[in-house]
């Protein structure tokens, strides 16, 4: 995750990696594939949120609004269905699949399980869409996620973001060849920015000691290691931009050509299709122009890391198991679900 990790940032935990002023980020990090460009400043921000100040009523009222619906703070079940294959066709017209993976992540891995108050405990809330958490350093050029998906949250007011940015990041892993991820809906979203969380909670991508950081921050969300080591292997989606993240290449003889916006240092060398290709290419590093991350490489250094990492370089059906249960379990943390148990579709 540039951004939630390198677990699970490309690992939460992505798609891929992205920086603040002096902080690379990692895990939830992809880089975005769409024509559009990811602005380092403001003026596309300014443009989302001066929607987001007249929008007092609805969900969805002219682009991001701060209220939730009036109506019900669920989601509706057939336009869910729906959006959903609105977030289809989007796939496979802008090749979006990173930005959207790595969008969910980073709106639910802000999660502390230490913390009981929703919602200031963080997790899959919607609060990704104010701008205050979009400026943090490790959600740079995520506000394009949001562009993408506009049009969509205004097609159907009654899914609400929190739903939406689950529903689109599972959407694209199973576009791109991934597995079925067993999902639930019913997400309520958080109504101002102040309900965001702090700075901070989401993976770096070179900490000074890798398994120690990714323990830190997937622990304190309630995952395990298996769970850092499948959700690491999402990384096989996207790539890592320098000019954004401080890592990877400018571009190489994978990324030269797009799709979408060329450029940046991809993981795998078909970094638009979900396998378990991440895995092996960290293991073997035969190829200068894949990325290698220091939070990648410890995956087949630590003992505990190790085992399921060299598992799910020979066993792609073991992965796509275990990545699927942990990336439904990373998209449910800290949402509070109305009706409680929330619904499938």
């Amino acid at each position: 995750m540039a951004s939630l990790t390198g677990a699970a940032s490309r690992l939460l935990l992505s798609a891929r990696i992205t920086v603040s002023a002096t902080t690379t980020r990692l895990y939830f990090s992809s880089s975005c594939v769409s024509p559009l460009k990811c602005p380092k400043s403001s003026p596309l921000l300014s443009h989302v949120f001066r929607y987001q100040k007249q929008s007092l009523v609805r969900v969805s009222s002219g682009s991001f609004s701060t209220v939730a619906s009036s109506k019900s703070a669920a989601s509706d079940p057939d336009q869910l269905k729906s959006a959903r294959e609105d977030i289809k066709e989007l796939l496979k017209a802008k090749f979006c699949h990173p930005i959207l993976v790595r969008l969910g992540w980073h709106d639910a891995g802000t999660y502390n399980k230490n913390i009981q108050e929703w919602p200031q405990r963080g997790g899959a809330n919607g609060s990704l869409r104010f701008e205050v958490e979009l400026k943090h350093g490790a959600n740079a050029g995520l506000v394009n996620a949001l562009k993408l998906l506009q049009p969509i949250k205004e097609k159907y007011s009654g899914v609400t973001y929190a739903d939406l940015f689950q529903l689109a990041s599972a959407t694209a892993i199973e576009e791109a060849g991934g597995p079925k991820i067993p999902m639930k809906y019913g997400r309520m979203d958080v109504s101002v920015p102040e309900q965001c969380p702090e700075e901070g909670r989401l993976p770096d991508a070179g900490p000074p000691s890798p398994a120690a950081h990714l323990r830190d921050v997937f622990y304190r969300m309630g995952l395990n290691d298996k769970e850092i080591v499948a959700l690491s292997g999402a990384h096989t989606l996207g790539r890592s931009r320098p000019e954004r993240s401080g890592w990877g290449k400018t571009e190489t003889k994978y990324t030269k050509d797009g799709p979408g916006a060329p450029g940046g240092q991809s993981w795998t060398v078909q970094w638009l299709k979900f396998d378990n290709s991440y895995f092996k290419d960290i293991k073997e590093r035969r190829d200068n122009d894949l990325l290698v991350l220091p939070t990648d490489a410890v995956l087949f250094e630590d003992p505990s890391f190790k085992e399921y990492a060299e598992k799910y370089a020979v066993d792609q059906d073991a992965f796509f198991k275990d990545y699927a249960e942990a990336h439904a379990s990373l998209s449910n943390l800290g949402a509070k679900f109305d009706p409680p148990q929330g619904f499938s579709i």
